[in-house]
């Protein structure tokens, strides 16, 4: 059977008379030039030559493409967008240690900046405190001879205490409204965008009083069982249960004391890891207190030894970051507070010095922190609920436009993510910009 006039049965429609010779053939055999399809043959050639048979295949033609199994020649999927500080796929401890390092280096002002007031405003009580007690020991190694019972600095002691009593508690307040500025910024950083410590502050200002309480709720579930011992110690002590003979009432004592932190510690990990992720789920998701505290619970279940692991890290490495930066203020301070004699002139040098140190290893450990916690959020979602596609379809929006919508700080709200709809979930409401995000229905 033939196709059209002048094909024959050797030869497919299409193909020139004269094809090339198989590999390895000899130069000037028959059929060794070229000719396009359709064309003529060369003078002198016989058109009715049948073609070669095909050629063998190259011993070393490439193979095609399998699977990446991690050779050198295999194929390798595509890299994850990453058009802010983190790659949009879920991520790894070096994308979040690396995105926290990004973080507070595209915004400066935001995080250092923010952080040093911060560490100022609340470091200067402590640091005074310090430094008069330092004083005080000054006098007490100017003569130590005179340290009977009724010449030990007690005020030196009592400034110290109160100073950090007061130095707990506002940075408790100073350290919260932190928290979810940094959030805030955290959430427009992913995107690739930048956001002044105005518009964070105003974006994270109605998101406070629900940080307080939830700061509050989670310190009386992590001290909840410390407050019981100690109840339970007093109670001990007014029974006279400690009064054995010789050492075995405090014996009993240290005991019980042993026997609980065993307790102790296994829970204070489990809660603390369980809520972890309560505050960016209130500044982010707009959620009250127990509903942020349950969807941590919720998004940190199944990956609980991971979480732990990473927060452990963090605090372990923001400790080391934290000593390093300030132990050679707090060496120079406290000498000089020692050796200054109480005077006002070494009291101010040896406070000044002590809340300089108190503030540069703030600046650093406070984003730090709170940028390992928000990353580590933005990854539970993106594991659990497939979030990293609406991250990426956003991302892909904001590079088509050239710009970063300002809506883009709303698509943390549950209702985005993939399997959820409007009101679904433990989460009320609608989505702030409707089912399809800020920038509308997509075609």
């Amino acid at each position: 059977m033939t196709d059209g006039p002048g094909s024959t049965p050797d030869m497919p429609s299409g193909w020139a008379a004269e094809q090339p010779p198989p590999y390895g053939g000899a130069a000037g055999a028959p059929g060794s030039s070229w000719a396009s399809p359709g064309a003529g043959a060369p003078q002198g050639a016989n058109p009715s030559t049948p073609p070669p048979p095909p050629s063998a295949p190259h011993p070393y033609a490439p193979a095609p493409y399998a699977p990446y199994a991690g050779g050198q020649y295999g194929y390798r999927a595509p890299d994850a967008p990453r058009p802010g500080i983190i790659p949009l796929r879920p991520l790894t401890l070096g994308d979040i240690l690396d995105g926290t390092i990004k973080l507070i280096r595209s915004n400066p002002k935001a995080t250092l900046g923010l952080s040093a007031i911060v560490a100022a405003v609340t470091g200067i009580p402590a640091a005074i405190g310090q430094a008069i007690s330092f004083g005080s020991l000054g006098d007490l190694m100017a003569d130590p001879y005179a340290a009977d019972a009724v010449n030990v600095p007690v005020a030196g002691v009592a400034a110290q205490y109160i100073g950090a009593i007061i130095s707990y508690v506002m940075t408790f307040l100073g350290t919260t409204i932190l928290t979810g500025v940094l959030t805030r910024v955290l959430g427009r950083a992913v995107f690739g965008g930048r956001i002044t410590v105005g518009e964070a502050w105003r974006l994270a200002r109605s998101r406070v009083p629900a940080l307080f309480g939830l700061v509050l709720l989670q310190a009386l579930i992590l001290l909840l069982p410390l407050l019981a011992l100690v109840a339970v110690l007093v109670s001990l002590a007014a029974a006279n249960a400690f009064d054995g003979t010789g050492s075995t009432g405090v014996g009993v004592a240290v005991l019980v004391v042993l026997l609980f932190f065993l307790a102790y510690i296994p829970y204070l990990l489990f809660f603390y890891t369980r809520l972890s992720l309560s505050a960016p789920a209130v500044v982010l998701e707009g959620r009250g207190v127990t509903d942020a505290m349950s969807r941590s619970w919720r998004l940190v279940k199944g990956d609980s030894w991971r979480v732990l692991g990473i927060l452990l890290l963090t605090a372990i490495l923001a400790a080391i970051i934290s000593s390093v930066l300030a132990i050679p203020f707090t060496f120079g301070g406290s000498l000089i507070g020692m050796l200054s004699g109480g005077t006002a002139a070494g009291t101010a040098i040896a406070a000044l010095l002590l809340a300089v140190g108190q503030v540069i290893a703030s600046m650093i450990t406070y984003p730090f922190q709170a940028g390992v916690a928000g990353l580590l959020y933005a990854d539970r979602r993106m594991r659990a609920e497939a979030f990293d596609l609406v991250l990426q379809t956003a991302a892909a929006q904001n590079q088509s436009q050239g710009w970063i919508h300002a809506g883009v700080d709303d698509l943390w709200h549950p209702s985005y993510a993939a399997g959820t709809g409007p009101g679904s979930g433990p989460h009320q409401g609608t989505p702030p910009y409707g089912p399809y995000g800020p920038y509308g229905p997509q075609a």
